[in-house]
């Protein structure tokens, strides 16, 4: 993966990061959680945060369903069009835009891949609410995500949230990235900048690739409890690592594909 121009800059001081590039898609919930945690992470140390894209709809697409840009609509990829957007003047309006839309799929239950929804969550925030529709009728906001979704993938990534450090070089020249941390309920506070200490303690090591808890049985009971909300706003079949998690009772699925 070639990296940025800026990405060979030499590492910040105590190897410490200063900025870090979020990739996410609005409609993934464990995204949404750790968000909320580089958030506070951010309020705490001045970690900049520079909101990215990454597609589900796209990386899950079933053989011979359209890709997300050959749609008038699609629930993830069109709120990051409008993400696209509003970061082209404005990466303070897609953190806010993030964070509102997120929290009413994944907290409060509503629907913000209805365009009408998220009109209205753009006039929440103080926006134009036209945005939606200067963001269906611009193009090259496809190109946006796309470029962003694309990053990932070529850096052997799959899913969100996914994290680039761009002050960190490998010796291979690419920048380094994590996938997660994926957590629930997420810590603030100085359990907040321990996690954030444990996960940059990583870069230390470029081959340690995995350390994963085991989800039992018990833990897919809380996920389910935590995610309700979302689970009951969604219209999509969601796929965690190849499981599909069905639709609950009385939903109906949706055109777009599982993601």
């Amino acid at each position: 993966m070639a990296h940025d121009a800026d990405s060979a800059a030499p590492s910040p001081p105590n190897g410490v990061p200063t900025r870090v590039d979020f990739h996410f898609d609005v409609m993934c919930p464990f995204a949404y959680q750790t968000s909320r945690w580089m958030r506070d992470v951010r309020d705490q140390t001045g970690l900049q945060i520079d909101w990215k894209f990454f597609s589900l709809e796209e990386i899950n697409r079933a053989e011979g369903k359209k890709h997300p840009w050959e749609r008038d609509w699609s629930y993830g990829w069109s709120m990051m069009r409008i993400g696209a957007l509003l970061r082209r003047s404005s990466m303070d309006d897609l953190d806010r835009w993030y964070e509102r839309a997120g929290r009413a799929l994944h907290e409060e239950g509503h629907r913000p891949h209805d365009p009408d929804v998220a009109r209205h969550l753009l006039t929440e925030l103080g926006l134009d609410s036209n945005i939606v529709d200067e963001a269906m009728a611009d193009a090259s906001t496809h190109d946006d995500v796309k470029a962003d979704h694309d990053r990932v993938v070529a850096a052997g990534g799959y899913g969100v949230p996914t994290l680039f450090f761009p002050e960190f070089v490998t010796d291979s020249g690419n920048v380094e990235c994590f996938f997660g941390p994926v957590v629930l309920d997420p810590p603030e506070g100085d359990a907040a900048l321990r996690l954030w200490q444990a996960t940059t303690a990583w870069l230390e090591f470029p081959y340690l690739f995995e350390l994963q808890r085991p989800k039992n049985d018990h833990h897919g009971e809380v996920i389910v409890d935590r995610f309700r909300p979302y689970l009951e706003a969604r219209d999509w079949v969601s796929i965690n690592r190849g499981k599909t998690i069905p639709l609950i009772p009385n939903q109906t699925e949706g055109s777009d594909p599982s993601v």
